[in-house]
């Protein structure tokens, strides 16, 4: 009996630990859930790979004086992100809130905001 409640005792806590472990904290949790609404709405057009459209179009306008795939940029600002999300540019369309809601562009903008702020 004592043999049991030990084993069990074991195996509550090795899971309790590979829980604590799997479980994402609130500081990776909404950086994880913009990665997603980038590559839903985003990626098809900005991705770091030949012949994306706004890739292209961003390596033409900076040549090379900014990375043209947003994932790599630095400096992009929180109310610059939402501006063109909203607004749209050129050939990129505006996003309405049914499609981007307002908490998934607050998750896209902490996920693409400029790194140094």
């Amino acid at each position: 009996m004592k043999n049991i409640l030990t084993s069990m005792l074991v195996v509550l806590a090795c899971s309790a630990v590979i829980a604590a472990a799997a479980a994402p904290t609130k500081e990776s949790e909404p950086a994880h859930r913009g990665k997603q609404i980038y590559d839903q709405w985003c990626v098809i057009c900005h991705a770091a790979a030949p012949r994306m459209p706004g890739t292209a179009s961003l390596e033409a306008k900076y040549g090379g004086s900014l990375p043209a795939a947003l994932e790599d940029r630095t400096d992009l600002a929180p109310a610059f992100i939402k501006y063109f999300v909203r607004n749209g540019v050129l050939i990129m369309p505006s996003f309405r809130k049914t499609e981007i809601t307002d908490a998934d562009l607050e998750l896209l903008v902490d996920y693409l905001k400029a790194k140094d702020q």
